[in-house]
């Protein structure tokens, strides 16, 4: 807010200048015989932006004294919280030891939270695998996209070399793009096995042949390439929403497994606490 007050002050400022200097701005003001009469409001102007700021820089004096009085105090209480676990740990570590019921039921918690926790990581590993690949597929499907959109040009406008090259530039890219979104689909499929569920989606190859649309070029063979097209932009749509439901179903997995582990630290410290 500051910074803006500022900007805006020597806005103002330099109106002010060009009023008392002279200039163009003067000389048509002086003109219409407003001249001293725009003065006046330029240089009330500036006051009053000149009160904001100095209003705004006393505040932030203000505001950065407190930080400064929370900052010590907070470095004066230390870290309660890791206290408190410590004491808590501590605490456990007595009653399990002891023989006592309440140890009995700590040992089960800390066991299921334990479980739970490497659990939930893993699908968590799965869940991020799965958004990449997902972003990656649609990549492709993009660049697929395009060229069936150049693919429909040519078809119906023959659009000739031009529409060829474009066409065929970004299948090149969808092509590139596959190569780099099946490898983040084996990643995804190795975190999936990670959490038991066995997959291995592929990729449709992309044709990126040329040679018929140079030596061939007619309706027939632009409708054939049209075809192709779509046929492997349909077989990556369907790689695309595969994934979708996946990470979905991953995604409700971590919700539920993050659920459980809430409840498990819940019961340790309300054990703790009896």
């Amino acid at each position: 807010m500051l910074a803006d007050l500022e900007r805006q002050l020597a806005k103002e400022d330099r109106d002010v200048a060009k009023l008392e200097q002279g200039g163009f701005a003067a000389f048509l003001a002086g003109l219409t015989g407003s001249k001293e009469e725009r003065l006046a409001r330029e240089r009330a102007e500036a006051v009053a932006a000149r009160q904001r700021v100095t209003g705004q820089r006393t505040r932030l004096e203000w505001l950065t004294g407190d930080l400064r009085t929370t900052d010590q105090g907070l470095a004066d209480l230390g870290d309660p919280h890791h206290e408190l676990e410590a004491l808590l740990a501590r605490k456990e570590r007595m009653l399990v030891e002891s023989g006592d019921p309440r140890g009995r039921e700590l040992a089960d918690i800390a066991a299921r939270l334990s479980s739970v926790s490497a659990d939930l990581r893993e699908h968590q590993e799965a869940q991020q695998a799965g958004v990449a690949a997902g972003e990656a597929v649609g990549y492709v499907l993009r660049h697929l996209g395009s060229a069936r959109g150049a693919s429909t040009w040519d078809m119906f406008s023959n659009g000739g070399g031009f529409a060829d090259m474009v066409e065929h530039g970004h299948l090149r890219q969808a092509d590139e793009a596959a190569w780099h979104a099946q490898g983040a689909l084996d990643r995804f499929s190795r975190e999936l096995a990670d959490i038991g569920a066995g997959a291995a989606p592929q990729l449709p190859k992309v044709d990126t042949r040329w040679f018929a649309d140079v030596f061939f070029d007619n309706i027939i063979t632009d409708a054939i390439k049209h075809q192709r097209i779509a046929r492997t932009a349909e077989a990556v749509r369907e790689v695309a929403e595969w994934v979708a439901a996946m990470v979905n179903q991953v995604s409700a997995r971590c919700g539920e497994l993050t659920r459980q582990q809430e409840s498990l630290a819940r019961r340790r410290q309300e054990v703790l606490s009896s």
